[in-house]
Formats: structure tokens, sequence, C-alpha cells
């Protein structure tokens, strides 16, 4: 079987993705205009094609970095593939923290702050991004599986939010009946893993909250076409 050149990998989508999300990531700065928000650290979060909020995260490296990791699937860690769909994520946000990249460590005076250390300072930010997300959300969640670490909530900085699928990719990435079955796939795999291990209360969670998001989207799907959902009669015809 003769193989694929590589100017013709990945998938034509996945290459005008990375492209969209490479034109999101050399966006000015707002907090320090002078960068790019690519090149920032700070709080980050993931939006779906309804504008519900599914994922909340920090880095001490760069957004560039720990975002593309995410979109593309190169997440070292197995488990995450599970929780969040790449496909489901139709826009980002980041917060940058000019003032984390640049902290002095306390443990080495003159010397700049450890990835443990930039944590620390990135905390209370996640975390208030986190609960901001989490009211707003039609599900009062959001789909981490690990617990943000609490804290006292911060003033927020101005965010960049871009939508990183392009229009030509738009209308074919958010239908409905896409959506669905991508969903259904991944709560299929997250109950197999679940089955199959031991795993912690969060990650149950996470299947509930999913169960929850495909049961309203395919709610939503009926009233699309103008169907109407079973009432509690219909529904116990097949029991006569």
């Amino acid at each position: 079987m003769a193989r694929i050149p590589k100017k013709d990998q990945p998938p034509r989508a996945v290459k005008l993705i990375r492209a969209e999300l490479g034109n999101v990531m050399a966006l000015a700065d707002p907090n320090d205009p002078a960068h790019r928000i690519g090149d920032a650290v700070g709080v980050y979060a993931y939006f779906d094609y309804d504008d519900e909020p599914i994922y909340v995260g920090q880095t001490s490296s760069s957004f560039r970095d720990r975002i593309s990791r995410h979109l593309t699937g190169q997440r070292s860690d197995a488990v995450a593939k599970f929780i969040l769909d790449p496909f489901e994520v139709a826009s980002v946000s980041m917060w940058s923290l000019p003032h984390v990249a640049e902290a002095e460590s306390l443990k080495r005076p003159g010397q700049p702050a450890g990835s443990s250390e930039k944590k620390t300072l990135l905390n209370p930010y996640e975390y208030t991004v986190y609960r901001t997300l989490e009211a707003q959300s039609n599900f009062g969640a959001v789909l981490n599986e690990g617990a943000i670490q609490p804290s006292e909530l911060v003033d927020l900085p101005p965010r960049v939010h871009a939508c990183i699928i392009p229009d030509e990719l738009w209308e074919d990435r958010k239908h409905s009946d896409v959506r669905i079955a991508r969903r259904a796939a991944t709560i299929s795999r997250l109950s197999q893993m679940i089955s199959e291990r031991e795993v912690s209360g969060g990650m149950r969670r996470t299947l509930l909250l999913q169960a929850q998001r495909l049961t309203w989207l395919a709610e939503q799907r009926i009233y699309e076409i103008g169907a109407e959902l079973p009432d509690s009669e219909d529904a116990s015809i097949g029991d006569e």
C-alpha cells in the first residue's frame, strides 16, 4: 500500500483548524500588547458550538503549547482523551497574566519562578474563571474531571475570545446529528473505561454531565426538525 505523502497529511479539515488556531495565537495580548497571546501564560477555557463552557485549565508555559496539544490529540495522559473530545471545541478564551510570566522565585531570589510557583499564582485565576463559567453554564458545571483548587475569587483581566473553526467548516461541524454521534461515542468510551478501572468521583460526574449534555442536544434536535417528544402515554405503549 502506497504511503500518503506528508504534504497530504493530516486531512484538509484538520489543516484548516490548525491554521485558524495559529491565527488566533498570533493575536495581540490585550494585557501585554507588544506580545502575542500565544506566547502568554495564564488561564484558558474551551466552549462548544452552543457557547457552552466545557473545560477550564491553566498553563505556566504558553497558551500556544498547551492548547495546541489539547486540540491536536497530543496530550500525554490517555484519560483526558476520554473526557474531552477536541471535536467539541468551537472557541477558546485566554486570560493572560504577564505578572505570573515575569514572577521571581521566592525560593531563589533573583531567579525566575519555577512552574510550581507559577501554578500557585495561577490557581486563584483558574478558580475564578471556573466558578464564573460554572455559573454561566446551562448545566451548572464544566467537564473538568479534576477538582479546581479552591481559593479566593480575584479580578480577571481582559480576555481574548476567538472561534477556531473556519467559516467553511462551521455548518458541517456544528450540525446537531454529527455532534450527537460524537458525544455518544465519547460517552461510550468513557463508560467503558470507568467499567474497567478504578476511577475518581470526578470522572463519574463527568460521565453524568456528558449524558445530560447529550440528552439536551438530542432534545434540541427534536425541536429543530419540528417533531414532538413522546409523552408518558406514548412511552408506555410498548409495555402493553
